[in-house]
């Protein structure tokens, strides 16, 4: 079927319209890889009561903005959404995407620029996890499209050039057979100048010994490896790991021109290396007082900051990896909380009255209740960080219908060439 693309949403996907059924309804139908206003040639793949899935099969009418994609895998793997038009064209649809979700879920409409940060478009990311097979031939690389089938993948543009450099030791490593069964995934983290990193391989049943000749023979060939850690699915604890091998070092120091953070294997840490400094910046630039709030803190990346303008920072983090980084990187004046932002909360709603609050949370958001509750706290400064746009526009409706302003808002590009976007707003009551 033939098929117009009226615009892009948030996922990558562009929306179209199948034809009128019976009832005169047109269905709204989700296709990757296209532009707004582009016209496309397409098959069915899915069809549900309110919506249905496309494929652009050839593109009859173009976008002027269309260009070649850098990555040979673009189109196949499923990490990149947008390398077929220029990065600036990128940043106009994430700001378009971002003010779209905001008018539709939460009836908000800007009166404050919408303040964007683009980010170099390449070799921007500093933590890779590809998947591993050996058989029937050795494969490293990324799932495909919708898809749990493995895309070998042999360069990765958007990660750091000494990524790249150990995709193509391990690669040789494969070939020679020197990567038994048994290991899943691998996880490359690199630090802040690219000169070494951190791997977690996550292996199935696999005997220590084993296992630790993989980590030797990695090791061997890849003198940047700080440290390798080797984990393996904990038995009846669903996603959860357990650590069965150590070599070398078990963290590394991340170093930014306003802080150097210890990271450990598995803690979080921000992705993008080129903008961690920015993003820290648009959080706390010009924030001071008696008490602040850091939820869901993770290694401390806002709370070392911001305890240098603030008597008492309270970080909150529920991950034990993440906590303990957040203990080592908190100077005297931080408090490391070991709770759930929602058991934190219920805990200190009828006593703490922060100046500031910063709150970073997960894809899901906050959620009614700690919006309530945050609303409750009082605070007349709030900067909520965040990666989605949909959770996002839900969370501001409640602290907006709570008494706060938006004062600010940003999008930080994070992810350049991919869907995601991150923003920060600043409110105000």
């Amino acid at each position: 079927m033939q098929l117009t693309i009226e615009k892009l949403v948030y996922g990558g996907d562009g929306l179209a319209r199948l034809p009128a059924d019976e009832q005169g309804r047109n269905k709204a139908v989700f296709l990757p890889f296209v532009l707004e206003g582009e016209t496309v040639e397409a098959s069915l793949l899915e069809q549900k009561r309110g919506f249905a899935r496309a494929r652009a099969e050839n593109i009859l009418q173009a976008s002027p903005l269309r260009i070649a994609a850098k990555c040979p895998y673009f189109g196949e793997c499923g990490g990149c959404h947008y390398q077929h038009t220029a990065y600036a064209h990128q940043l106009e649809i994430k700001a378009t995407i971002l003010k779209e979700n905001l008018r539709r879920i939460a009836k908000i409409e800007l009166d404050t620029d919408l303040i964007v940060h683009p980010s170099p478009e390449w070799n921007y990311r500093n933590r890779a996890r590809l998947q591993v097979r050996t058989e029937p031939q050795f494969a490293l690389g990324y799932y495909k499209f919708n898809s749990h089938e493995v895309l070998p993948v042999e360069q990765c543009p958007i990660s750091s050039p000494l990524i790249n450099r150990v995709l193509a030791a391990v690669w040789l490593l494969g070939r020679a057979g020197r990567i038994g069964p048994g290991i899943q995934e691998i996880e490359f983290f690199a630090n802040a100048d690219d000169s070494e990193l951190l791997l977690q391989l996550h292996v199935a049943d696999i005997r220590r010994q084993a296992a630790i000749q993989v980590g030797e023979e990695m090791r061997s060939v890849l003198p940047e490896a700080a440290g390798i850690s080797i984990l393996r699915k904990s038995p009846g604890h669903g996603s959860e790991s357990e650590q069965i091998v150590a070599l070398g070092a078990g963290s590394f120091a991340y170093k930014t021109q306003r802080a150097s953070y210890r990271v450990s294997h598995g803690s979080f840490f921000q992705v993008n290396r080129h903008l961690v400094d920015e993003l820290v910046e648009t959080v706390t630039e010009g924030q001071s007082g008696d008490v602040a709030l850091d939820l869901y803190a993770g290694a401390g990346l806002f709370s070392t900051v911001v305890s240098r303008t603030f008597a008492q920072v309270i970080a909150v983090e529920s991950s034990p990896t993440a906590r303990t980084d957040l203990a080592h990187n908190s100077p005297s004046n931080v408090r490391a909380v070991p709770k759930t932002t929602e058991q934190f909360l219920e805990g200190v709603a009828d006593k703490l009255r922060p100046n500031f609050v910063v709150v970073d949370p997960p894809r899901s958001g906050l959620g009614e209740t700690v919006v309530r509750r945050l609303a409750g706290l009082g605070a007349g400064r709030m900067v909520y960080v965040s990666c989605d746009p949909a959770t996002l526009s839900r969370d501001l409706a409640g602290l907006l219908g709570a008494g706060y302003r938006i004062q600010q808002a940003h999008v930080v590009d994070l992810f350049p060439q991919t869907y995601h976007v991150e923003s920060v707003f600043h409110l105000v009551r």
